[in-house]
């Protein structure tokens, strides 16, 4: 009999762009090659439908978030998981009795509309999402924001026995499995992050001498490491892209004040693969320590060199692989070394040998052993 599963997406996972939906869209694909038939529910912002899932999903539902204003009021269920409930979503989970799939604790909201009891329930958790809010709430310059950061947090610390209801919990790093095995137990199994494992053309040393910093700039961690890398390169010799899906005009303003620096609004996954192979240099600071970055990882797979600092570098096990900077001074000490030096196919087959631990087909694997047991 064939397996099927319900997988419930935050965001459409496609383009896979920035951290959370690289997870979300190269999981889908390793279920895809182990025969597993993906239902996938996902929930819009303003993006397009995306007829490239169909190559990889049996089934494709799309959901509108529901409004601030609406999912605003309520003292006990966080935002960002009251937005996204739906009695469509509900209906349509409710066709058959395959096991459903939460990829983050945001799209867990049905559990508690409807009576889920009889069916085998899982969670992709890809932070403790508490802690998460509460940096991006140290992040946020803008008081409401930072504010509404703190209310979440609260909300989201509260919100989490809801797990007590799942029959098995994926984290995503060591950092995210100590925390939920110390309060979950042996229902939570270590399923390192997905990302894209594929060998991709590379041009090794005739790429353009620019710096690229990719990531999902509506996050305001993201904002933040983005308006610190402008400030980082606006006075230098160095070319620096800002790319991401989503379109941020406070980043935009700031950019256009410099002319050796640009945005690339991404809107293809070939888009992303060029981007890293025009790109000598990869700048990637974060400003809150959360485990693993799906952008380190995916940009490891698909990039040249990186610059990293220490709060997405360690305990990862990758920082070897990683060239660490955290002022900005660092920062550009290590772009004028880099940007003398070729990124070399040796190079690449050092980083793999460390890499191949991290294979997206044995995560797939292990959640499928243990989803349908």
């Amino acid at each position: 009999m064939q397996k099927r599963l319900h997988l419930i997406s935050f965001d459409i996972p496609y383009p896979p762009s920035y951290g959370g939906v690289i997870d979300v869209f190269y999981k889908i694909k390793a279920l895809k090659a182990l025969d597993i038939d993906v239902i996938l529910h996902c929930f819009q912002y303003s993006q397009p439908q995306q007829p490239k899932l169909l190559e990889y999903c049996k089934e494709v539902f799309y959901y509108e978030r529901n409004s601030f204003f609406k999912s605003m009021l309520s003292n006990e269920i966080p935002f960002i998981v009251k937005s996204r409930g739906n009695d469509l979503l509900i209906s349509n989970l409710k066709k058959d009795t395959a096991p459903i799939v939460f990829d983050g604790l945001h799209t867990t909201h049905v559990l508690n509309l409807a009576d889920f009891k009889d069916r085998a329930l899982f969670l992709r958790a890809h932070n403790v999402e508490h802690r998460f809010y509460k940096g991006l709430a140290k992040s946020e310059s803008n008081i409401f924001k930072r504010n509404f950061f703190k209310q979440e947090a609260k909300k989201l610390k509260k919100y989490e026995k809801i797990i007590s209801q799942m029959d098995a919990v994926f984290t995503i790093s060591p950092y995210e499995q100590a925390y939920f095995l110390k309060k979950y137990g042996k229902k939570c199994t270590y399923v390192p992050a997905f990302h894209d494992a594929e060998k991709h053309t590379r041009k090794f040393t005739k790429s353009k001498r620019s710096v690229l910093y990719h990531g999902n700039i509506l996050v305001s961690e993201n904002v933040k490491a983005a308006l610190f890398l402008i400030d980082v390169y606006k006075k230098s010799k160095f070319d620096l892209t800002i790319a991401s899906s989503y379109i941020n005009k406070e980043i935009l303003k700031e950019i256009e004040k410099y002319s050796n620096i640009n945005f690339y609004h991404i809107k293809e996954q070939n888009e992303l693969y060029r981007l890293f192979e025009e790109s000598h240099i990869n700048a990637l600071p974060t400003f809150q320590k959360t485990g693993i970055k799906l952008k380190l990882l995916n940009t490891l797979h698909q990039g040249k060199f990186v610059i990293a600092n220490n709060d997405m570098i360690e305990d990862t096990g990758l920082k070897m692989l990683c060239e660490k900077a955290n002022t900005k001074k660092e920062f550009l000490q290590k772009t004028t070394e880099l940007m003398a030096q070729d990124f070399s196919e040796k190079m690449l087959e050092e980083r793999q040998k460390v890499l191949v631990d991290l294979s997206p087909e044995t995560g797939a694997q292990k959640m499928v052993d243990i989803i349908f047991k």
